[in-house]
């Protein structure tokens, strides 16, 4: 069982940055693969970002690459969204997850584990 915390969101002007954060607890965290995944109102949940187990290897969603990058630190069981040049667009509220597995994926349902969501809103 892995349960997930998100924080950092809030509102930003576009062009300004944020850094989203989700903990982890539970003792397979360290050795799953993660993801960020974004949902704007109206519209499914996306797939953002993910990493996998040892953060040697990530995917972004096109339209955040440049832009966002992710990052994980096992000793802290934490993983990290720092989003850069943020648009009117990226307002969402953004989803960490947790795979079952240590590789990183992109889509909804390879992830078990989610946390309850935090606000980004970013105004023009």
């Amino acid at each position: 069982q892995v349960q997930l915390v998100e924080s950092g969101g809030g509102l930003v002007q576009a062009g300004g940055s944020l850094r989203l954060s989700c903990t982890g607890s539970g003792r397979t965290f360290s050795r799953s693969g993660m993801g960020w995944f974004r949902q704007a109102p109206g519209k499914e949940r996306a797939f953002v970002a993910a990493i996998n187990w040892s953060g040697h290897s990530t995917s972004y969603v096109d339209s955040v690459k440049g832009r966002f990058t992710i990052s994980r630190d096992n000793a802290k069981n934490t993983i990290y969204l720092q989003m850069n040049s943020l648009e009117p667009e990226d307002t969402a509220v953004y989803y960490c997850a947790a795979g079952q597995g240590p590789y990183l994926a992109e889509t909804k349902g390879e992830y078990v584990y989610w946390g309850q969501g935090t606000q980004v809103t970013v105004s023009s």
